[in-house]
């Protein structure tokens, strides 16, 4: 299938014309009917003559509806241009030119209509002249009179070359279908329509609306129940359990989690001044139309802060609208939809400097460069989904994880967290090891998935979810002759847990016993009773030797110690699984 819009001046047959084409009624209300003028989108097809099927959007002429003709006009990716061999070029005309040149529409035809009323040359002359110095450029024209038919055969052959021109889409890209008409069916639901320029939709499948996931229960097509659809369609989607005051024009169904939402991007008005602008217009991409608000970074870029966020990727084609005038006043090509912030003094005017590249697209070293880390999945929002699938990375970019990082960045960060290690057993000598997240957050790490990686290249060791120097251990500085002696007992005698004031007299409180701990020199069963680390081992060779299953008493009769050490070293051994429980008096070893 191919979607073209039509344009022009109000009353200039764009609608007859498509009855003439379709035998179809495009307006769709009684009030378009009875004034003969259309009011919001109609929407028609016919068969090319080469089998082929062709859907118009047809849209609104007049200046008070150009919302719901930009509407129209966004997602279509050709356009009929529609002049009266009898009134020629007018101020519409004008408008809708606007239009079409800023949203860089380059397939289309001219069709003058009325040519029964007029000779159609003078019209068709100025017209072709005022395409051909737009995004349009040189077009075909064809003259017809959608009151006699004459001319249509014609243009259908016309129209058919045009879509010949157009690209093929990518069935398998990401769907973004911009909704441009929601309403409800009686034993279904609400359906949404909308022209889908990329990407397949089926029964079924789970998309994104307004940030929540909805489910596809039914799809139409030129009024055709449909499995699945591809681009480029016009498509009705029956969206199971959404109300229809939940979705409506400008809004989007999107493939989960590939489209980035932003209220603020960086854009080139190609053509224009921002200088001469009013501060306060409004955007329309898609079917959406949102207010926003324009700064000046330089030449002809600036930085647009949207009213609502909108699904959008850089190479996108907006029109940026003066309400006050009614008026197109710029075309819009979005260049970075994450751009950064501009706090400081001439923040804008270097902003500007690195847009100067950007006409051709993103490029991902400078998007992973200005940003030190990128996720993969964050670049398809970008718009470089497509390179980052490509086998080789840019110079200077490698793959860390579920990341693509800069290398001197990647360096930068490395020397950082070998940094605040050093720092942190500097500052906590009785705790040297740093927590991950700490250290990730001190280091101004992007992730705390990156920190065992740059822990490598910063010859920093990761262990417990600690970090810390290779050979460094806690420092208990004028205690460590206590904790020194301490070790001397227990190895003497394993089970000899000294008690609270016998630890305090030696100069280990909770946090050098916290620390010992940490180190593998000391096992802490309780908060008081600390033994050494292969103290529980040598207690179960111990009671493996005792007649099964045993008590406590026996088992603190056979090990030489107290109730207050039996009691926490048995609990820890049930834990570890060295021993079960038979009744609420006996254990056994486990065999």
């Amino acid at each position: 299938m191919h979607v073209v819009a039509t344009a022009g001046h109000v009353d200039h047959g764009k609608s007859t014309l498509v009855r003439a084409l379709t035998g179809m009624e495009p307006d769709r209300w009684a009030e378009e009917r009875r004034r003969g003028m259309t009011i919001d989108l109609g929407y028609a097809w016919t068969a090319l003559p080469g089998g082929a099927m062709l859907a118009f959007v047809d849209v609104p002429g007049h200046e008070r509806f150009i919302g719901n003709m930009l509407a129209g006009l966004g997602p279509a990716p050709a356009v009929m241009f529609v002049v009266a061999a009898d009134e020629g070029w007018r101020r519409q005309s004008t408008e809708h030119l606007a239009a079409v040149d800023a949203l860089g529409l380059r397939d289309g035809l001219l069709v003058v209509t009325r040519s029964d009323l007029a000779d159609p040359r003078p019209a068709t002359e100025e017209a072709r002249d005022r395409l051909s110095r737009s995004s349009l450029g040189a077009v075909e024209a064809v003259a017809v009179s959608g009151a006699t038919g004459a001319g249509v055969p014609m243009l259908r052959d016309a129209l058919q070359r045009v879509a010949d021109r157009l690209p093929t889409p990518d069935p398998t890209a990401r769907v973004r279908l911009w909704v441009d008409r929601s309403f409800t069916v009686r034993g279904s639901g609400t359906v949404v329509t909308g022209t889908l320029p990329a990407g397949t939709v089926n029964v079924g499948d789970e998309l994104e609306l307004a940030g929540r996931r909805v489910r596809v229960r039914g799809l139409q097509s030129l009024g055709e129940a449909q499995d699945h659809v591809e681009a480029v369609a016009r498509v009705a989607v029956n969206l199971r359990s959404v109300a229809l005051e939940d979705v409506g024009r400008g809004q989007a169904l999107l493939t989960p989690g590939s489209w980035r939402q932003t209220d603020v991007m960086d854009a080139r008005l190609p053509g224009s001044d921002p200088a001469a602008l009013p501060a306060h217009l409004v955007l329309h991409v898609g079917t959406a139309s949102v207010p926003a608000r324009l700064r000046g970074l330089g030449g002809d870029t600036v930085r647009l802060s949207l009213a609502r966020p909108l699904p959008l990727v850089a190479g996108d084609r907006a029109i940026l609208r003066d309400p006050g005038r009614h008026a197109v006043a710029a075309g819009v090509v979005v260049l970075d939809v994450d751009p950064p912030s501009l706090r400081r003094r001439g923040a804008a005017r270097e902003r500007a400097l690195e847009l100067v590249d950007s006409a051709a697209g993103p490029d991902l070293a400078a998007e992973v460069r200005r940003r030190g880390a990128v996720p993969e999945s964050d670049l398809t929002g970008l718009g470089l989904g497509a390179v980052v699938e490509q086998e080789s990375l840019p110079s200077g970019v490698h793959r860390r994880g579920a990341w693509l990082v800069d290398d001197d960045a990647w360096q930068t960060w490395a020397r950082r967290l070998g940094t605040v290690v050093d720092e942190w057993a500097k500052v906590h000598p009785l705790d040297p090891a740093v927590p991950t997240e700490v250290a990730r957050r001190e280091a101004a790490l992007p992730d705390v998935s990156l920190v065992p990686g740059l822990a490598d290249a910063a010859g920093v060791q990761l262990r417990g979810g600690r970090l810390s120097r290779p050979g460094v251990v806690p420092s208990l500085g004028p205690a460590e002759p206590g904790l020194q002696e301490l070790e001397q007992r227990l190895r003497t005698d394993p089970f000899a847990a000294p008690e609270r004031p016998d630890l305090e007299e030696l100069g280990l409180g909770t946090r050098q016993l916290a620390a010992a701990d940490r180190a593998g020199r000391l096992l802490r069963l309780s908060e008081d009773v600390v033994l050494l680390p292969d103290g529980p081992a040598r207690a179960m060779r111990v009671l493996a030797a005792l007649p099964q299953p045993f008590t406590l008493s026996e088992a603190r009769v056979a090990l030489g110690t107290t109730r207050r050490v039996a009691v926490p070293l048995l609990e820890h051994c049930d834990s570890r699984g060295w021993t079960v429980r038979v009744d609420s008096s006996h254990r056994r070893v486990r065999r």
